[in-house]
C-alpha cells in the first residue's frame, strides 16, 4: 500500500486527493491518504477528514516534514513559491515527489529544485495533466499518423477568469513573489508544453504580454508565437478576464496540408476532422475504468477525472518501480519556452532562438504593472 500524503489543500489538492480518493475506493489503487500540512489548520482538518479512509490515520500535521514522515509520496500542492520548502522536506525523507506546475517561480528556480531532486535520486512527477487528456492524445495520433499531411499552422486560445476569485480562490496569484508571473507561467505553462508534446521541439518563440488588472508584474494577456523544427507555426494567446460565467477553456485549431483538426473541450473533446471528403467528429473516451470510479457525473465529477490518469500512472510507477512520467525534466523544459517568452516579451516581441539558446541561469523576467506594448522587465 502506498500512503500519499499532501502538502497544501487548495483547489488543486483537492482535485487530485477526490480522484485518488475514487481510485482507492473503486478498488484502483491500492493506496492510502495519510496526512496533510497546510497553514490553515482549520482547511487542512477539513480536508483530511474528507479525503483519508475511516481507519486510514489520516491527519492534518504541523509541518511538510510530518506529512514526509507519514507518507510513501508528497504530493506539492501548494503556492508556486513554497514549493521548494515542501519539495525539499520530502527529499530529507527520501520520499517520492509529485509537484505541481509550475515547478517555481522562474526558470533559475525551477532548474534548482530539479538539479536537488535528482541528486536525491527519488521519482517524480510533474503536474503536466493535459499530457493525459484523451482529445489531446487523440490530436497527437492523428497529426503523427500523417493522413491529414504535414501540418502547417496552429491557432491555440486559452482563456480563464482571473483566478484570485470564483471557484479558484487563489489570491495569491496576484502576488508575483508567490506566483512568479501571471496567466503565462501560471497557466499558459500547460499550454506550451502540450503544444510540444504534440508538435516536436520549438525552434523559435516570440511574444508579447500586457497587463489590464493591474496586479504588479501579473500578466493577463501573453500573445505567443513560436516556429517547431518542422516548420509548423503556432501563434497561442492567453487571457485571464473578469467573465465568471467562462471558467479555464481551451479551443485549439490545427490547419494541415490535407486536413485541419480543431477541438474546444480539453479533456474529452470530441476532435473535429474537416478533409476534402467531409467533416468527422470523433469521440475522445477515457478508459472504462476512469468512468467507473465512483465520482458524480456533474461538472465536479468530470474536473475530478482530468486528473485520475495522471495520478494512477504516479502511483503505478511507484510500485512497478519504473520512472513516473512526465518526469521533472519535462516541466524543466517547458519552463524554458516560459523564460523565453518572457525574455522575447521584455524586448518588444523580439524572437528568441532556442536552436542557439541554452539554459539561463538568470531569474526570468515578467511584464511590468501597467499595459505597455513593450512592458518593462521587473524580477520574477
Amino acid at each position: 500500500m502506498v500512503r500519499i500524503g499532501f502538502v497544501g489543500s487548495g483547489t488543486i489538492a483537492w482535485a487530485h486527493a477526490l480522484g485518488i480518493k475514487a481510485m482507492i475506493d473503486g478498488g484502483v489503487l491500492d493506496a492510502a491518504i495519510t496526512a496533510v500540512h497546510d497553514p490553515r489548520q482549520r482547511r487542512a482538518e477539513g480536508f483530511a477528514e474528507a479525503v483519508g479512509a475511516p481507519g486510514s490515520g489520516a491527519a492534518a500535521v504541523a509541518s511538510a516534514e510530518e506529512v514526509a514522515a507519514r507518507a510513501d509520496a508528497v504530493f506539492v500542492c501548494t503556492p508556486t513559491a513554497a514549493h521548494r520548502s515542501a519539495v525539499d522536506a520530502a527529499l530529507a525523507a527520501g520520499r517520492a515527489v509529485f509537484c505541481e506546475k509550475p515547478l517555481d517561480r522562474d526558470l533559475a528556480r525551477a532548474t534548482a529544485l530539479v538539479d536537488a531532486v535528482d541528486a536525491a535520486g527519488v521519482p517524480s512527477q510533474c503536474g503536466l495533466v493535459l499530457r493525459s487528456a484523451p482529445v489531446f492524445r487523440a490530436l497527437r495520433a492523428v497529426v503523427d499518423g500523417g493522413t491529414l499531411g504535414p501540418p502547417m499552422g496552429a491557432v491555440f486560445r486559452d482563456d480563464q477568469y482571473f483566478p484570485i476569485q470564483g471557484t479558484y480562490r487563489s489570491q495569491w496569484r496576484a502576488d508575483v513573489e508567490q506566483a512568479g508571473g501571471g496567466c503565462l507561467i501560471e497557466h499558459s505553462i500547460h499550454d506550451l508544453d502540450i503544444l510540444r508534446f504534440c508538435f516536436g521541439e520549438v525552434d523559435r518563440i516570440s511574444a508579447r504580454t500586457a497587463n489590464h488588472a493591474g496586479h504588479e508584474a501579473i500578466e493577463d494577456l501573453a500573445a505567443v508565437s513560436l516556429r517547431f523544427g518542422s516548420g509548423l507555426e503556432a501563434q497561442l494567446t492567453s487571457v485571464w478576464h473578469e467573465i465568471l460565467s467562462r471558467g479555464s477553456t481551451r479551443r485549439v485549431e490545427v490547419f494541415c496540408r490535407d486536413g485541419m483538426v480543431w477541438l474546444d473541450d480539453d479533456f474529452r473533446g470530441p476532435l473535429h476532422v474537416h478533409t476534402s471528403d467531409g467533416t468527422e467528429v470523433r469521440a475522445c473516451p477515457s478508459p472504462g475504468w476512469v468512468d467507473a470510479l465512483p465520482l458524480a457525473d456533474d461538472a465536479i465529477g468530470l474536473a475530478i477525472r482530468a486528473y485520475v490518469e495522471a495520478d494512477r500512472a504516479f502511483v503505478d510507477a511507484l510500485t512497478s518501480h519504473t520512472p513516473p512520467e512526465p518526469g521533472l525534466d519535462v516541466a524543466l523544459t517547458a519552463h524554458r519556452l516560459v523564460d523565453a517568452a518572457y525574455r522575447s516579451a521584455a524586448h518588444g516581441g523580439e524572437p528568441v532562438d532556442l536552436r542557439r539558446a541554452t539554459a539561463t541561469t538568470e531569474p526570468a523576467t515578467t511584464p511590468a504593472a501597467a499595459p505597455s506594448p513593450a512592458p518593462r522587465p521587473t524580477q520574477g
